[in-house]
């Protein structure tokens, strides 16, 4: 069965635009593909014109073009059409190999040749994806910050990008903390690419961009990239995401009592790790902050709770915990402190605040809270006072 192709060319060599011109109107010998030519462009003006009224399979485009370069007019082709299949022809192997990496559907190296062609063609008939029957009752997808960044599809099956370069990832990021509101391209390029010319950067944003359509599109995510007012959107639909989840369920949770301990806890067991830990992004840290502080807020919860059910080896194992995942905070040295305490523990308590003490001091040069000393200061001379007259019976 012969297949239909509608297709543009745009270069701005006119011998360029001519011979694949001639090449795509020859009958491909080895395919079962039928190129319509909808227009050659030497003005890609002109190619953006046709596509705002036109449908088009499938674009051919120099990198290298004096006004718009490929790599930034194939992202505004695919702004008015996001499906149409982006081919880059370019006479530098750097520029192929690059294309290449950035998840476009093919690239030619000049001079074009008819067997290179037809690969392409072929490739472009099978580009589209065939995707697995959804459930009966398909959950919906949820994209993952937590810890690292990844999704769980309609299957219930966690599902890791395949991203070809770092940046593509960190941008994708960054439009997600930022989603629904537009991020200028400068922003962007002084966050990215700070040491970069400016054509340069450009480029490497231009050809991020073009790489997270195509993995948003491969994954099948409800979400879409607008670019607006020299800026990029990310509009979300009706994908999920799970920080947000996370956090909404840990602010409308019941009072914590027996009925509703398992919810917390269950609550607690999908904290995976802080936000985009495993990317190490310098941006994400304020956020980072903020969720861990409300993950440390739920967990005293549960701990303060155990010890009013005097569960002891429960809250002990709770405060250990936020010691570890939030090693700057004295939360969990107070807490275990105060338990310590209850139970009579002395040599844990002193250990407990000698262990804060020396932490403090190694990291910020500063004693623990005024709080924390007052409270251990008063403890120990209780403490010395009540082991004077044990001794003196």
């Amino acid at each position: 069965m012969e297949m239909h192709l509608k297709a543009i060319v745009v270069d701005d060599e006119w011998l360029a635009l001519k011979k694949m011109e001639n090449l795509l109107a020859v009958k491909q010998s080895g395919s079962n593909v039928k190129v319509e030519l909808a227009g050659i462009f030497h003005d890609p003006y002109e190619a953006l014109k046709l596509v705002q009224k036109e449908k088009v399979d499938i674009a051919f485009l120099d990198v290298q073009m004096p006004v718009i370069d490929g790599f930034e007019l194939a992202e505004r082709l695919q702004q008015i059409q996001p499906h149409i299949r982006i081919i880059f022809v370019t006479a530098y192997q750097e520029y192929a190999v690059k294309a290449f990496e950035m998840n476009a559907l093919d690239y030619l190296l000049k001079p074009v040749h008819q067997s290179r062609l037809v690969t392409t063609l072929n490739r472009a008939v099978g580009s589209a994806s065939i995707s697995k029957p959804m459930p009966e009752h398909a959950a919906p997808i949820t994209l993952c910050c937590l810890q690292s960044l990844r999704y769980i599809d309609a299957h219930g099956e966690v599902q890791f990008f395949p991203w070809k370069t770092l940046k593509a990832p960190e941008l994708f990021a960054y439009l997600v903390y930022h989603r629904n509101k537009t991020v200028s391209k400068q922003m962007l390029i002084d966050l990215l690419w700070p040491g970069y010319d400016a054509e340069r950067a450009t480029a490497q944003l231009y050809t991020a961009i073009y790489q997270i359509r195509k993995i948003i599109k491969a994954a099948g995510l409800d979400l879409e990239i607008k670019y607006k007012d020299e800026g990029y959107r990310m509009i979300w639909g009706t994908l999920r995401l799970d920080v947000e989840d996370w956090e909404n369920d840990v602010r409308q949770a019941a009072e914590l009592t027996s009925d509703s301990l398992n919810k917390h806890l269950s609550i607690k067991a999908r904290y995976a790790g802080d936000y985009l830990e495993e990317h190490r992004y310098l941006w994400a840290e304020y956020e980072q902050e903020r969720i861990r502080l409300i993950w440390l807020s739920h967990v005293k919860q549960i701990a303060e709770y155990y010890i009013s059910q005097d569960q002891h080896t429960e809250a002990i194992l709770l405060y250990q915990e936020m010691k570890e995942k939030v090693p700057d905070m004295e939360e969990g040295y107070f807490g275990l402190m105060k338990l310590y305490a209850s139970l009579n523990y002395q040599a844990e308590v002193r250990k407990q605040f000698q262990l804060v003490t020396n932490k403090f001091k190694e990291e910020f040069d500063v004693p623990p809270s005024k709080e924390l000393t007052d409270w251990y200061g008063e403890w120990n001379n209780e403490m010395q006072k009540l082991n004077l007259k044990v001794g003196q019976i």
